[in-house]
């Protein structure tokens, strides 16, 4: 009995020490995880046109895309996904200038040619340096809309509830980090460990803008009802789900109609769905 015992004692040791090494090694990777972070082989930033480093005195240092808008045009504001780089926004950005739109893409701390380590708070410190310069090119909030796709949703919505946007685009959004968490380690107390939670639940009903979100309903990264339910907890959202898009091909499946449909949510048109895909939107309240 005494020996049996000894071996109980002995086995959930092993557990518990497993389960804590497991809790460390979530504690200790999850940033590497989040946040991949693609390096540019340049040591500069790219050398093309539109493409300036940012240094304030007293702030990080910050790499931006920036294609200035048509007179009396809006500037979309994009914060790109955990696995990009600005480099991979030319396009993107291109497109909504043929459209008369302005487009500037933040560069995340430790991304592409920026130095520093990536962060939550870092990713926020990053964005208010390329909004204030944008302010200080003339463009103020009410000509300002804030757009993120995936990991770049959370910086976007953060920036929103601040007031540095007067529309609000989601592409592929999440709930938060630890939900998204949840997912993946269900058996880890995951509210505990998260170091970057990037809540966009909790944060989405202070957010009075309108909204549009886009999510693909064969999202096998961030599930399509994390989408539709940040559509239901923002206060004046539309939410569209696009039938057979997955995460990382929802604005290549939907090109160019869904930049269509941006620029025109841009300038405050009319909110419809995109052609022949009306079957996944009309959820949310609508926005003017």
């Amino acid at each position: 009995m005494i020996r049996i015992n000894r071996v109980l004692v002995t086995l959930v040791s092993i557990l518990a020490l497993c389960y804590l090494g497991l809790m460390v090694a979530a504690c200790g990777l999850q940033r590497s995880v989040l946040f991949p972070a693609p390096r540019s082989p340049s040591q500069q930033p790219p050398d093309r046109p539109g493409f300036r480093r940012l240094e304030p005195p007293g702030g990080p240092v910050v790499d931006v895309l920036h294609l200035p808008a048509g007179p009396g045009e809006p500037t979309l504001v994009h914060f790109h996904g955990n696995g990009e780089q600005i480099s991979h926004l030319r396009e993107l950005g291109a497109a909504l200038r043929e459209r008369g739109l302005g487009f500037l893409a933040v560069e995340y701390p430790g991304y592409g040619t920026n130095p520093g380590s990536p962060s939550e708070q870092g990713l926020y410190q990053a964005a208010e340096v390329a909004l204030a310069d944008l302010r200080a090119a003339g463009v103020g909030p009410e000509a300002t809309v804030l757009s993120g796709r995936s990991l770049g949703g959370g910086v976007a919505v953060e920036m929103a509830r601040r007031g540095h946007g007067a529309r609000l685009v989601l592409l592929a959004p999440f709930t938060s980090v630890v939900e998204m968490a949840d997912r993946l380690l269900p058996f880890l107390p995951t509210r505990w460990l998260v170091r970057d939670s990037f809540d966009n639940a909790a944060k989405a009903p202070s957010v009075r803008v309108p909204v549009l979100i886009f999510h693909g309903d064969q999202d096998e990264v961030i599930p399509v009802h994390m989408g539709q339910r940040l559509g239901r907890l923002f206060p004046r959202a539309t939410m569209e789900t696009i039938p057979g898009a997955h995460h990382n091909d929802l604005l290549e499946r939907t090109w160019p109609e869904l930049v269509d449909r941006v620029a025109a949510f841009a300038r405050g048109g009319p909110d419809t769905a995109l052609p022949e895909r009306g079957q996944g939107a009309a959820q949310g309240t609508g926005a003017p």
